[in-house]
């Protein structure tokens, strides 16, 4: 566990990052164009490329930090809607913000979610979604296309209503 004085330092840090990431009220990309490639390294140490990685799935790209008060209910949503639909393809990808490999990995393993998680200690994949917030939720289609972005905690309801924008023909 890392000393209080050195954790509320790296909170202030990525506070900081995220009050820095664009300008409007809603920066980064619009519903219907392509989502923003990246490349990024994952917690077990394997380079994750997207859309490269992703190509023809639905994804789920999910912004978090373990700070993040609303971020762990909705990465166990994630997590049950990621196992509900692995058969038609759906992919999540939780972006951590900021963090070293140790603490997202110690947070994910104690949440038990399985999907991959990859690391942005420069917060550059965050400032290219424009993420204002955690968590921010993207939800890419099988097209690379952004179909819509939920930010703060994810519900049930706001849940199935993106799926169903990246998985009509399951649902």
């Amino acid at each position: 566990m890392m000393p209080l004085p050195i954790r509320a330092l790296l909170l202030a840090l990525a506070c900081t990052l995220l009050a820095a990431c664009g300008g409007g009220s809603d920066a980064g990309p619009a519903r219907g164009v392509a989502a923003p490639a990246f490349e990024a390294m994952g917690l077990d140490g394997g380079v994750r490329r997207f859309p490269e990685d992703f190509a023809d799935k639905p994804v789920i790209i999910d912004f978090w930090a373990d700070w993040c008060r609303y971020c762990a209910n909705s990465m166990t949503r994630i997590d049950r809607a990621w196992r509900e639909h692995a058969a038609s393809g759906l992919s999540v990808l939780a972006v951590n913000v900021a963090q070293d490999r140790a603490t997202a990995a110690a947070f994910i393993e104690r949440l038990g979610v399985g999907y991959s998680a990859v690391l942005d200690p420069g917060a550059r994949i965050t400032r290219d979604y424009g993420v204002k917030g955690l968590p921010m939720t993207i939800f890419v289609d099988r097209n690379g296309l952004i179909s819509g972005k939920v930010i703060g905690e994810l519900d049930d309801r706001l849940l199935a209503i993106q799926l169903d924008r990246i998985l009509p023909e399951t649902r």
